[in-house]
Formats: structure tokens, C-alpha cells, sequence
């Protein structure tokens, strides 16, 4: 599991979603924390049913990062040169650089910036919502495709890789959006964000759901977001090795639809 760095950096910080600092973890420590060591903010009525029930589960999280690390891998060698297509294309489309790094929010309230590849204008996010909704004028002709297929996805293995995200979990919100979570939604940050998750695969078309609307970011928070919480918090309640390799099947076959 990766540690969480000592020092704020730009990229990568130990501040939870509170602005508590996270415990630092240091290299061996069990993949779900004390209840102690959790940032204030996470150490919750709320939010402890859920971590009883991963704490009886600390040996399949084990088994899901070994999983991580084995696939992340395969797939990096797997997609190295597809990836590297990809990359060209981006570039020659518009102008500005290949990966999009959006700072998200992790386990335990670490910020990281993802890794997707870039499917809209430069400095998109200074010109609009922070989420996307369909037909937006900002995503760009490969962009459009990259994001029919969730391609623009694929740079989320290095993400596993490092251990800030993993294959099956929530996925990771923008801080400005973590910062306005109820007190049982932060349940979810227990484990590190997930590239695919039910609530993922139900809510494949939000940017469609999010098409016309005045405030996007508004309906985004308030109508989308617990919807797919539900999901997030129930995938919890139900963790199991089992249940993430249906979710990943399920994903495969959402994508192609």
C-alpha cells in the first residue's frame, strides 16, 4: 500500500477531506486502519458499522490489493502500446497535454492527481462545471470517442499501480465535491477510489442526466451523487472478492453496450 507523504505537494497531499491531517501510513501497515488512526472526520457513529465489517474482512482486502497489483501490471504491459496510440491521437487533436490530472479524493481523505487521458479543451474546468454533461462543447472530436468507450480511462492502471485507486471502489470525487459529504458517505473513503463500481455502471449516462441543466454542478451534488451513494454504501455493507469480480464482468459488458 502506498504511503501517504509527510510534506503537502501540489499533487499528492496526507490533508483529509476535512483539512484534518491524515495519519501517516507507513510501509506494511494493515490495509484497513486502526479506528484511531482514522482522520477525525471518518471517525464517526456513522461510519463505524462500516469498518467493523471490513476489520472482519482484512484478509480478502489483502487478496484485493495482491489482485490489484497482479492486473495493473498485465494490463500496463498489455495496453503499453495501445496507450501509446491513444497519446499521438490526443495530441494531434487540440492543443495542451496528454494526461487530464484533476485532483481527487482517496482513502482516507488523500488528494492525488488522477490520470485520464485528456478528452476536453485546455483548461476546461475554467470555462465550465467541474462535471461534464452530455453534448458538452467542451470535449473534443477524440475526446467524444475516447469517452464513448471510457478509453480516457485506461492511465487509471498507474493509478492502481501506486495504490491511490484500485479496480472495483467509489469512484474518486473532486475535492470540491468530498467536502460537502454527509457524515455516512465517508464511509466510502476506507477504501482507496475505484476505477469501476455498481453505482459506476448504473450511472454510465449521468452526462446525459446532467444535459440541460442550468447549475450541472448543483444537480450533480444534489440529486446524482446520493443515488449513487446508495450503491457505494451497500457495495460496503456487501464487500466480498466475489461480488468486485461481478462487478468488473458487468462493467465489460456495460462498456460495450
Amino acid at each position: 500500500m502506498a504511503h501517504v507523504v509527510t510534506a503537502p505537494m501540489r499533487n499528492e497531499t496526507n490533508a483529509d477531506s476535512t483539512g484534518a491531517c491524515a495519519p501517516v501510513v507507513q510501509e506494511g501497515e494493515e490495509m484497513l486502519r486502526k479506528w484511531e488512526d482514522l482522520p477525525a472526520g471518518m471517525r464517526t457513529a456513522e461510519v463505524r458499522p462500516y469498518w467493523e465489517i471490513l476489520r472482519q474482512k482484512r484478509g480478502q482486502l489483502w487478496l484485493k490489493r495482491a489482485f490489484d497489483l497482479v492486473l495493473a501490471g498485465l494490463l500496463l504491459v498489455l495496453l503499453a502500446v495501445p496507450m501509446a496510440v491513444i497519446a499521438v491521437f490526443v495530441k494531434l487533436d487540440s492543443p495542451g497535454p496528454v494526461f487530464y490530472r484533476q485532483e481527487r479524493v482517496t482513502a482516507y481523505g488523500k488528494h492525488f492527481r488522477i490520470h485520464k487521458f485528456r478528452t476536453m479543451v485546455l483548461d476546461a474546468e475554467k470555462i465550465g462545471a467541474a462535471v461534464t454533461s452530455g453534448h458538452d462543447a467542451r470535449i473534443t472530436k477524440i475526446g467524444a470517442r475516447l469517452r464513448g468507450r471510457r478509453l480516457d480511462e485506461l492511465p487509471q492502471v498507474l493509478d492502481v499501480l501506486s495504490g491511490n485507486m484500485t479496480f472495483v471502489g467509489t469512484r474518486p470525487e473532486a475535492v470540491r465535491y468530498v467536502e460537502k459529504y454527509r457524515p455516512e458517505w465517508m464511509a466510502t473513503l476506507l477504501l482507496p477510489a475505484g476505477i469501476t463500481s455498481e453505482a459506476s455502471i448504473r450511472y454510465k449516462d449521468e452526462e446525459r442526466l446532467l444535459e440541460g441543466a442550468k447549475d450541472p454542478d448543483r444537480v450533480y451534488l444534489e440529486e446524482i451523487v446520493p443515488e449513487k451513494m446508495k450503491w457505494n454504501l451497500k457495495s460496503l455493507r456487501e464487500f466480498g472478492m466475489l461480488s468486485e469480480f461481478r462487478t468488473m464482468v458487468r462493467t465489460v459488458f456495460a462498456v460495450r453496450q
